[in-house]
């Protein structure tokens, strides 16, 4: 089943079942989707969804650092909370552990420098498809170079 299909189906479960954080998080996750649909004039595929919530995804862990420095701590758990709905439907991470040595194989395919990080970050991005975050993709590759 696509991703935006489940996302309706869940959407409808979580009416019917009165859950307020889940069907006001994927309401928010439906207007989103439907603005790019209406972006990019086309129907969504999955990576298209998954681009989409990894954007609210980083959206509301800024807005959760916002409010855990405003001192605000039930806006924070809100804010958690509607993150750990989000991440239900994104690809599983990838673990540190499988990330560097696909960053060492493209260094030494890349024949890289510390001069060369972005040219190794988009490679290391475009083969994970995003199943890793970039900060910490770049805090390998760089740990990487400079050793």
């Amino acid at each position: 089943m696509p991703l935006a299909q489940q996302i309706e189906e869940e959407l409808k479960q979580a009416m019917k079942a009165k859950d307020e954080l889940m069907l006001s998080t994927l309401r928010m996750v439906r207007s989103s989707l439907k603005n790019k649909q209406i972006d990019i004039q086309r129907e969504l595929a999955d990576d298209d969804v998954v681009a989409v919530l990894k954007t609210m995804v980083k959206q509301y862990r800024d807005a959760l650092a916002d409010f855990e420095k405003a001192g605000r701590t039930d806006l924070a758990e809100k804010q958690k909370q509607e993150i750990a709905v989000l991440e239900r439907y994104l690809p599983a991470p990838m673990a540190i552990g499988e990330l560097e040595p696909l960053c060492a194989r493209i260094i030494a395919e890349e024949t890289a420098t510390s001069a060369d990080v972005g040219k190794v970050m988009g490679r290391v991005m475009k083969e994970v498809g995003g199943r890793a975050d970039g900060n910490t993709v770049r805090a390998i590759v760089q740990r990487l170079l400079s050793g």
